[in-house]
This record gives structure tokens, C-alpha cells and sequence, in this order.
């Protein structure tokens, strides 16, 4: 291992030092192994796996169970990259109910760090587990397992009035002790006034390069995933000769800032 495994401080003085911050999902021990010697700083175990690997169409039906077994694969497979690991949809109703989710994926998942989806509501909660010394990652902007109340799979803050209320909320967020912010599908400009407005490092998905990192799911990132792609997918493998050699391109790109371009965000 060339450098020291990255941890909370380590992100937070790469957005001082602005150096942007390469992250990438994985599921199993081979391809955090794969991401990992890419020079992944952060590799989330995102409950996309209910839709790239468990065949689902949303987020929605992947349990508690299902985050720990496959963090704990993840986390046997990874020598440097901070490991945070997602709160499934409803095991976080309540402080308590949360508190006891983030612990199993720590304890028995080797998390390094939780991300929770919602709004200022989860101020609560967020509150709760920092209290705990929980590391927690807010998930702001298009929310996967709300994506039955929004009506689909839209890019939010378009207009004045969410943009505010997002602002808003990453302050909150902020304020209840949230270490990461995670915005996803949102305009560029969203996504740059908020990352200049909050102290805490901001990771994008679809939110423009004016934020202090990227992510993407590792199986768009290899051209695995078929049908239709979310406008911020780049293709990585197309002009690759090995699974090594395009997430070695992909976080070159995020380092070197030429990704995303303009093709890849929203206005």
C-alpha cells in the first residue's frame, strides 16, 4: 500500500487542499480489490445492489441483512479506500431503530462510515448516531428510496424555492453533525453553492463538477449495466483493455477533473 488507508480527516483535508475525492460503489471482495488498487479514496456499498445485482427495479425492497452480508464481502477485498456502507430503506425510522442499524454495519459489515438518505427530517437521526461517534454520510437531492413518493427517477432543484430547501438542508444536515454530503441529480449550479457553502466534503452523482468529489456506480463505470443510463454515466470499459485499466481511467478523470463534462450534468 503506497499511502495510509483514508479515513474522515483525510477527506476532510482533501476538500481543504482541493483535491477532488474519487469514489466508486462496489458489492463483492473481487471488485473492491479491483477499485481499490485503482486509487478509489472512497468505495461505497450502495443499496443499488438491489437493482444491478439483486435484478430489482428500485432501492426499495433491500434489507438490513442484505447491506451486511455484502459489506462484509467488500470490506475483505479493500487495503486503503474509506468503506461506507447504506441505511436501507426503513431501517432508520427512529433514533433507536437507526442507531442499532449503523452499529450491524459496522460491527459485523466493517463500515467505516453510514450514508442515510433524506431531507432536514433526519436531523434527528443524524443527531442520534453522532452522538454514538457513527460517521455518517447525508444523501441529499434525487433519493432513490423515496423515488415512489417523487414520481421517478428526476433531477431535483430546478427550481429557486428546492434549491433553497436543499441549501437549507445540508446546513441542517451539517449542523446535526453529517461528515459527507452526497448530492445526487442535481443542477450544476446546486451543486457548487452548496459545496461553497458547507464545511464538510461534498460527493456528486449527477451534480456537476463543482463539487469536491464524484461517484458512480462501479457497473456503469465497466459497461455492465444495460437499457437506458442516467445522463452523468460515462463508459469507462469502451476505451479500456482490462477492468483495472478503465477504473484507473475513471478516477484519473475525477483527479484531472475532466470528468464529468458538460455531456454529463444537469442545468
Amino acid at each position: 500500500m503506497s499511502s495510509p488507508p483514508v479515513n474522515v480527516s483525510t477527506l476532510a483535508d482533501m476538500k481543504a487542499a482541493g483535491e477532488p475525492i474519487a469514489c466508486l460503489t462496489a458489492y463483492d471482495a473481487s471488485f473492491a480489490r479491483l477499485v481499490d488498487e485503482a486509487g478509489t479514496d472512497l468505495v461505497l456499498v450502495g443499496d443499488s445492489l438491489g437493482m444491478v445485482v439483486q435484478g430489482r427495479d428500485t432501492t426499495v425492497p433491500v434489507t438490513v441483512d442484505d447491506m451486511v452480508y455484502h459489506t462484509q464481502l467488500v470490506s475483505r477485498g479493500l487495503r486503503r479506500a474509506f468503506l461506507v456502507a447504506d441505511m436501507p430503506f426503513m431501517s432508520y425510522r427512529n433514533p433507536n431503530q437507526a442507531l442499532d442499524s449503523a452499529v450491524r454495519l459496522m460491527q459485523e459489515g466493517g463500515a467505516m462510515m453510514v450514508k442515510l438518505e433524506g431531507a432536514a427530517g433526519q436531523v434527528r437521526i443524524v443527531e442520534h448516531l453522532t452522538q454514538h461517534d457513527i460517521p455518517v454520510c447525508a444523501h441529499l437531492g434525487l433519493r432513490p428510496q423515496s423515488v415512489h413518493k417523487i414520481g421517478g427517477f428526476k433531477v431535483q432543484g430546478r427550481n429557486d424555492n428546492d434549491a433553497q430547501r436543499m441549501l437549507d438542508d445540508a446546513l441542517a444536515l451539517q449542523g446535526a453533525g453529517a461528515d459527507v454530503l452526497l448530492l445526487e441529480c442535481v443542477p450544476n449550479e446546486v451543486g457548487a453553492t452548496i459545496r461553497d457553502t458547507v464545511s464538510v466534503p461534498v460527493i456528486g452523482i449527477g451534480a456537476g463538477p463543482g463539487v469536491d468529489g464524484q461517484i458512480l456506480v462501479l457497473y456503469d463505470v465497466l459497461g455492465v449495466t444495460q437499457g437506458r443510463l442516467p445522463r452523468f454515466v460515462k463508459n469507462y470499459m469502451a476505451e479500456a483493455d482490462s477492468l483495472a485499466e478503465a477504473c484507473a481511467a475513471y478516477v484519473a478523470a475525477v483527479k484531472n477533473r475532466s470528468y464529468p463534462g458538460a455531456e454529463h450534468c444537469f442545468s
